[in-house]
């Protein structure tokens, strides 16, 4: 059994011919201490609610993510929608040892923007749509978080596919718009 730390980057793994895996996607900031990787060992058929029972984060901490990932604005418009100052925002992620709240503010518009491109919309209007400056901003950042451009997402029905399921998973109501 392996639990790794969280990935900050696509990573590509190569497993012998045969070779089955189970992933479980965590909140950000989890921490699954050895006992429940024990427990879990034992009964593996039962991992998910295990780690259901166990695995929780405090609720500003879960409150900010979310924010974080369904806003279009920066972090000061998030930080006054929540009543919070941008420092306070800035201090729950360093104690949680999470990348900044802007990694996941990013991500998130990447990942809108990803959904957004199996409509007819232009990648232009898109880029706009998702906040960012032009189309050349959005397929840089595409890049970044994806290593593939929007229009070779766009073409690419099964890569679209992967990159369009929910990133988070259903606890930050993380939905795919589309149009």
């Amino acid at each position: 059994m392996v639990l790794t730390q969280l990935d900050l980057r696509v990573r590509t793994i190569g497993l012998a011919a045969g070779t089955e895996i189970t992933g479980y996607r965590l909140r950000p900031g989890a921490v699954v201490d050895k006992a429940v990787l024990h427990a879990i060992s034992l009964a593996p058929e039962k991992a998910p609610s295990i780690l259901a029972e166990v695995v929780a984060l405090p609720s500003d901490l879960e409150e900010v993510i979310g924010a974080c990932t369904q806003s279009v604005g920066g972090l000061g418009a998030i930080s006054g929608n929540l009543g919070v100052s941008v420092r306070t925002i800035q201090r729950l992620f360093r104690a949680a040892a999470l990348p900044p709240p802007d990694f996941w503010r990013l991500l998130a518009r990447a990942r809108r923007a990803v959904g957004l491109l199996q409509s007819s919309t232009s990648l232009a209007d898109i880029a706009g749509d998702c906040g960012y400056s032009d189309q050349a901003h959005m397929t840089r950042e595409t890049l970044r978080w994806f290593q593939k451009s929007p229009a070779r997402i766009r073409r690419d029905v099964h890569l679209h596919h992967l990159l369009s399921q929910p990133g988070l998973g259903n606890w930050t109501g993380e939905q795919i718009s589309t149009r």
